[in-house]
């Protein structure tokens, strides 16, 4: 399997969710992805791999099947949208990771994630 193809665009926004943050041992944010098929075949989302680190350097891997439940099907040009979420133990962290693809003609390959940031507002000052 190639390492990283870069016929998909992979784009990131987060959000700390307050809310979900009761006290300063817990922290959670909402990262909303959008994935654009910039091809030029249709492919299929099939896995997803995280890796996911805190403010104390802690790394945490996650993988497996599809997004929120779905290996969604990309049309050339097409994109698909989720918004899933993470709980730290500090307030800031990173992720970053890959999804595992598959293009129509069979050809596998991985949708690099580049690192983003985590990051609890009341840290700003």
């Amino acid at each position: 399997m190639p390492v990283y193809d870069d016929s998909v665009v992979v784009e990131v926004k987060t959000k700390y969710l307050a809310d979900q943050s009761p006290d300063d041992s817990k922290f959670a944010f909402a990262y909303h992805i959008t994935i654009v098929n910039k091809g030029w075949q249709p492919l299929q989302l099939l896995n997803r791999y995280w890796q996911i680190t805190d403010g104390n350097g802690k790394k945490t891997e996650v993988h497996g099947p599809g997004v929120i439940g779905q290996q969604p099907f990309l049309a050339v040009g097409a994109s698909f949208e989720y918004t899933s979420g993470v709980i730290l133990e500090t307030p800031l962290g990173s992720m970053q990771g890959h999804y595992e693809m598959q293009a129509e003609d069979g050809t596998l390959f991985k949708a690099k994630i580049k690192v983003f940031s985590l990051l609890a507002p009341k840290l700003v000052n």
